[in-house]
């Protein structure tokens, strides 16, 4: 074969080639009819895809991480409730315990009712006033807590602060009745408003003393200790009477938390009324069923 043929022959080779290739790919499809008579192609299904190495069903599942919450703070702590301690000192008590307590409440301008020795609603509410400006469980009662938060912000209480009522006479008054210048006596002036117990003319202590109102008046004369009663309490008036010396029928000397609390602000019901306890306890013990009483006017 000449060259030039054999060029011809590859040219028209390389012309038929496409047109083959594209014989080729219509050769895949087929033609299907529809119900309606059409014809439409019908093509190969798509390959199928690559396996996803994380949808493996062989492989194990990854673990699921749990969403994240919010955390709420930490509450702040809740400092504990102040709790009162064991009374130490409350209502009804007496004694120097009680003298110390409200003379030092005094110093402090939380007691101004005169220091009696008893443990009387003022005392109760100069300690709940006490307390309540320092934040103290407020009872009205005096606990540890309480007494040491008192003990340091004041003194140790003088003699005078803590018996600031008695008044001892170191000789006999002018103004005594001469029935009062034999033996032990308890001598009682109601113009001066003044108990004084005598002992063979010689005055050993004079009190502050409280009588009876217009309508239960104080029997005035000579008597005699008939009884004495240290935890007295009236049946008539239901009203505690301590160190009760009675001289004549219901009428006694004795303690009055009242007389202690507001003084001459009220009255008996007839008895001859004491407002230091410790005084008039120390009398009590000395005073004997038969000793005098005397009730007059200097």
């Amino acid at each position: 074969m000449t060259h030039p043929i054999r060029l011809a022959i590859l040219l028209a080779l390389a012309l038929l080639l496409p047109v083959t290739a594209y014989g080729a790919g219509l050769a895949q499809e087929h033609w299907l009819g529809d119900d309606a008579g059409d014809q439409v192609p019908a093509v190969a299904a798509d390959p199928a895809p690559a396996r996803n190495p994380a949808q493996d069903p062989t492989r194990p599942p990854r673990p699921v991480r749990p969403a994240r919450q919010a955390v709420a703070p930490a509450p702040a702590p809740i400092e504990p409730a102040m709790v009162p301690g064991p009374t130490l000192l409350g209502p009804a008590g007496q004694g120097e315990d009680v003298r110390d307590l409200q003379a030092r409440l005094a110093q402090i301008g939380w007691f101004s009712a005169g220091v009696t020795g008893f443990y009387g609603d003022v005392t109760v509410a100069s300690v709940r006033g006490f307390q309540a400006k320092r934040e103290i469980p407020v009872t009205g009662e005096v606990d540890r807590r309480t007494l040491d938060r008192l003990l340091a912000t004041t003194r140790e209480p003088t003699t005078d602060e803590l018996h600031p009522e008695r008044v001892v006479a170191a000789s006999p008054s002018a103004a005594l009745d001469a029935r009062c210048l034999v033996g032990r006596v308890l001598c009682i002036d109601k113009t001066t408003a003044t108990l004084s117990f005598v002992v063979d003319g010689q005055v050993r202590t004079t009190l502050d003393a409280r009588f009876g109102g217009a309508a239960t008046p104080t029997r005035e004369g000579l008597f005699t200790v008939r009884s004495k009663s240290p935890d007295h309490v009236s049946s008539l008036y239901d009203t505690s009477m301590p160190l009760a010396m009675f001289f004549s029928g219901g009428q006694a000397v004795h303690y009055s938390p009242d007389f202690a609390a507001v003084g001459y602000a009220g009255a008996s019901h007839g008895c001859v009324n004491i407002r230091d306890y410790d005084a008039l306890s120390a009398i009590y013990d000395q005073v004997g069923v038969g000793d005098r009483v005397v009730v007059h006017r200097s």
